[in-house]
């Protein structure tokens, strides 16, 4: 049936600025639609960076055991998981030179590190101001720049990743915000320490940075810096981190955000209350001490990474060297049309034509089996061994 607006209303005129002419976030396509849309059983997907091992044994009888409280509403504040979050967060090697321990009072959680994102727009950054980020960066940082009304700087990348020297000179009296994927989405591509370092001390104090580090966990680079240990060194530093990724709770939604505790204040009155639900906050606590699950998830991506790299060099495709969990191909034709091919196959993977980037393909690193099966499927589609690009 038709839908129809109202005699009288224009809803769109009544809408904040930014809003009308914002363009939705576009998950990846799960694997029921797929099946019903296709009549395809078994498909596998490949699109949304997600840990293939699943959560860990920890989180999930956490899970368990908190299923019979569900009447109840989860600890607004999130008490017992910041306190084991600061704990384990001062705990780790890279803090041991820092300026002091976090605590409980430099967190923020959220619904997802989106919503944190979101909350540093919102808190922030009003229509005056302007928010700097790089090209071929995360799909939510133009978001949460339109929706809250301000204009989005965007700088020319270097080698598919940030370039902190576009992005510093980039900077004005207007800048509020600027975000930073390390590493990045959908590239994979990573800033060293000290080019970091030397941008964030370069930067005036009404500029505040967001260094997005969902996918952490999964480096393991000589150089790479651990943005939580520079939290009191750049007080006008955010870091915000998820269980999404490594630690496989992406269906649960919980991220966070370490920050100087004035910041994280500003966060918690803007913040929903109950953003994080009971059974994120108690499987969340019990995966920060599941470092089996941890490092066997690592040992799976830095396996697939091989595999899926493997795959390129026999087909002849370039790609962009990763140090995340997934991996963006070039393709000898529009990445679109690769992607609805593999659908037919059963293969779920990511076009990034809206990252500026239409002739690639992000593939997400899967188990064993999962990549050899996109490793035929891609043959099949691309018809054997193609030109090098």
């Amino acid at each position: 049936m038709a839908k129809h607006t109202p005699a009288g209303c224009d809803f769109v005129s009544l809408a904040a600025p930014g809003v009308p002419g914002l363009k939705p976030y576009e998950p990846g396509k799960p694997i029921d639609e797929l099946e019903r849309e296709y009549g395809i059983a078994g498909a596998v997907k490949l699109a949304s960076n997600e840990n293939p091992l699943g959560p860990g044994p920890l989180a999930m009888a956490a899970i368990r055991a908190a299923l019979g409280s569900l009447h109840r509403y989860p600890d607004g504040s999130g008490y017992a998981l910041k306190k084991a979050l600061a704990a384990h967060l001062s705990a780790r090697a890279s803090l041991a030179c820092s300026a002091g321990a976090i605590t409980p009072d430099h967190l923020t959680l959220g619904n997802g590190s989106n919503e944190v994102l979101e909350l540093a727009a919102r808190t922030f950054v009003t229509p005056a101001d302007e928010v700097v980020f790089s090209e071929h960066a995360f799909a939510v940082y133009p978001i949460v720049t339109q929706a809250v009304g301000a204009r989005a700087i965007v700088t020319p990348a270097r080698s598919y990743g940030h370039d902190l020297d576009a992005m510093r000179a980039a900077v004005t009296e207007r800048t509020r915000l600027c975000f930073i994927a390390n590493p990045n989405n959908p590239t994979g591509t990573w800033v060293g320490s000290d080019t970091l370092a030397g941008f964030l001390r370069s930067l005036p104090n009404h500029v505040l940075v967001l260094i997005d580090e969902a996918y952490y966990e999964y480096v393991d680079e000589p150089g790479y810096p651990d943005g939580v240990a520079w939290v009191e060194r750049f007080p006008n530093l955010i870091v915000t981190r998820t269980f999404s990724k490594i630690h496989g709770l992406a269906g649960l939604r919980l991220g966070y955000g370490v920050s100087h505790p004035e910041v994280a204040g500003l966060f918690n009155r803007v913040r929903q209350p109950f953003n994080v639900n009971s059974l994120a906050l108690a499987a969340a606590e019990a995966a920060l001490g599941d470092e089996g699950h941890v490092a066997r998830s690592r040992r799976v991506n830095r396996a697939g990474l091989r595999q899926l790299e493997d795959t390129c060099d026999a087909l002849g495709l370039s790609y962009i060297p990763s140090v995340a969990n997934f991996l963006c191909i070039a393709l000898p034709r529009p990445g679109g049309d690769v992607y609805a091919a593999l659908l037919c196959e059963g293969v779920i993977t990511r076009p990034i034509a809206g990252y500026g980037l239409p002739e690639h393909l992000r593939v997400t690193v899967g188990t064993e089996a999962e990549n050899a099966r996109f490793a035929a499927a891609l043959t099949r589609v691309l018809g054997g061994r193609t030109e090098q690009r």
